[in-house]
C-alpha cells in the first residue's frame, strides 16, 4: 500500500526533471533580406530536428492558392515540418463552413479577397515567407487573366513588402513572354514584372506543365484525346511532377542565399509530345490509341468560344486552345546536334534564350540540388483507374532504378 501511495510522487520527480530543456545556437535563425527596408524576423525551432508534428520549425508561412492544385501539396509539405500555415480561402458563401485537411503543423484559415489590400495585409503580417500560388488559365465574368494574374499578384507582392514580410516567392509559367501568342502567358509574363516592381528581391518560379492526381494533362487525355490532337500532336512538351516542384519550393523556404531575388525555370527531364504522350497513356490504361480526328485551331476556337457563353463552368477555353500549339521553351536543348557542323568544327552550342524578368540568369534544378522524376515512372498511379477491371492489376515494369542521393544543405 505504501507503495502505490508514492507512485503519483515519483511520477511527478520524474516529470520535473523531463521539464528541463536547452536550446543550441542552431535552433535559432534570423532572417535576413537584402532589402534593409525589411526588418529581420528570429525564428527558433523546438522539437526533434528531423521535424514531424511534435516539432515546431519557427516559421510562419502564407500560402495564397492554397487550395490550388500546387497549394495542397505544398501546405503539406510545409505542415509536416511544424511550421505554421497561413491559408487563405475565398468563401462567398458566409454560411458554409471552410473545410481544411490539417493534421500536421498549425494550419490557420483566414478569409481574403484578391481586391481587398487589408485583407491581405492581415494574412501576411505575421510571416516570414509568402507564397503567392494564385493564377488563372481561364476566364470567368469577374475575373480576367488581368485581374488575377498581374493585378492581384501584384497587389500581393505591394502589400507585402509594405508590411515588411521578409521574403516573397512568387510561381509564374515556363512560357512566361511578353510576345506569346497566349493571352495567358502574356499576363504571367506581366504579373512577374509587377511583382518585381513591388518587391524587388522576390523568387520567382517557372514551372511547365503539371502533372498528378488531379492534374489536366493525363487525366485529360484519358477522357478527352480529341484536345490533344491538335497540332497533329506535335507540340513538345517538359511535364513535371507537382510533388517535385512543391518540394522545389519548400526547399526555397530554408535556402534565403540560393533563392531570394533569383528566378527558377523548373521544367520536366524528359522531352514529350502529344503523340508519346498519348502513347504512354495508351501503354498503361491498356487501351488503344484514340482515332479521333484533328480538328483545325479555327473551328476548335470557335467551338470553345460558343460553349464558354453557353454555360457557366470551365471546360475548354480559346486560350487554352491556343496553347496547345506553343512548345514549351528550352525544348531546343533537347534537340539532335548538327553532326555536319560537329564534323567542321563549327558546332554552336546552344544557349537558352530564357532570361528572368530582370534579366538575370535564370536558375534550375542544379542549383536546388534536386533531379526531377521522369512521368513514366509515376504515371501508373494515376492512370491505373482508367483500366478495365479485367487487366486492373497488370503489373507495369519501368526499368528505371533510382540510387540513392548523399545528404546535402542549400545555403
Amino acid at each position: 500500500m505504501a507503495s502505490l501511495r508514492m507512485q503519483p510522487v515519483l511520477r511527478t520527480k520524474v516529470g520535473r526533471r523531463s521539464l528541463i530543456s536547452t536550446r543550441s545556437a542552431h535552433q535559432l535563425v534570423v532572417t535576413t533580406s537584402p532589402d534593409p527596408s525589411h526588418t529581420p524576423k528570429p525564428i527558433i525551432k523546438y522539437g526533434p530536428p528531423t521535424g514531424g508534428r511534435s516539432s515546431d520549425s519557427g516559421h510562419t508561412v502564407t500560402v495564397f492558392g492554397c487550395t490550388g492544385f500546387l497549394g495542397r501539396y505544398l501546405v503539406q509539405k510545409l505542415a509536416r515540418q511544424g511550421t505554421q500555415v497561413i491559408v487563405p480561402y475565398r468563401d462567398e458563401d458566409e454560411k458554409r463552413p471552410l473545410k481544411i485537411m490539417g493534421d500536421l503543423g498549425q494550419i490557420v484559415p483566414m478569409e481574403w479577397d484578391a481586391r481587398n489590400p487589408d485583407q491581405i495585409a492581415e494574412c501576411v503580417k505575421r510571416s516570414d515567407v509568402v507564397y503567392n500560388l494564385v493564377g488563372r488559365d481561364w476566364e470567368t465574368r469577374n475575373f480576367k487573366y488581368e485581374d488575377v494574374n498581374v493585378k492581384a499578384a501584384g497587389l500581393i507582392a505591394e502589400v507585402s513588402a509594405a508590411v515588411n514580410v521578409p521574403r516573397l516567392v512568387h510561381v509564374s509559367h515556363l512560357n512566361a513572354h511578353p510576345d506569346s501568342a497566349s493571352a495567358f502567358y502574356r499576363s504571367k509574363y506581366h504579373g512577374e514584372r509587377a511583382v518585381r516592381d513591388a518587391f524587388p528581391t522576390a523568387t520567382i518560379v517557372r514551372p511547365s506543365q503539371l502533372y498528378g492526381y488531379e492534374d489536366w494533362l493525363l487525366n485529360a487525355m484519358s477522357q478527352y484525346p480529341i484536345l490533344f490532337k491538335l497540332n497533329e500532336g506535335k507540340t513538345k512538351i517538359l511535364p513535371v511532377h507537382v510533388m517535385d516542384v512543391a518540394a522545389a519550393l519548400d526547399l526555397m523556404l530554408n535556402a534565403p542565399v540560393t533563392s531570394v531575388a533569383s528566378t527558377f525555370a523548373l521544367p520536366g527531364p524528359v522531352l514529350h509530345t502529344f503523340n508519346s504522350l498519348a502513347s504512354l497513356v495508351s501503354s498503361i490504361t491498356l487501351n488503344p490509341t484514340s482515332t479521333a480526328p484533328t480538328v483545325p485551331k479555327p473551328i476548335a476556337k470557335l467551338f470553345a468560344t460558343a460553349l464558354n457563353r453557353g454555360i457557366w463552368w470551365p471546360t475548354i477555353s480559346p486560350d487554352e486552345i491556343e496553347r496547345k500549339y506553343i512548345d514549351d521553351l528550352g525544348v531546343e536543348a533537347f534537340s539532335k546536334p548538327n553532326e555536319d557542323k560537329i564534323k567542321s568544327g563549327w558546332e554552336e552550342s546552344y544557349i537558352t534564350q530564357n532570361k528572368g524578368i530582370d534579366g538575370e540568369e535564370v536558375k534550375s534544378w542544379k542549383e536546388l540540388d534536386m533531379t526531377p522524376d521522369p512521368i513514366e515512372e509515376h504515371a501508373i498511379k494515376y492512370l491505373r483507374r482508367y483500366r478495365a477491371a479485367t487487366n486492373f492489376d497488370i503489373p507495369v515494369e519501368t526499368g528505371r532504378h533510382k540510387p540513392p542521393k548523399a545528404y546535402h544543405v542549400l545555403p
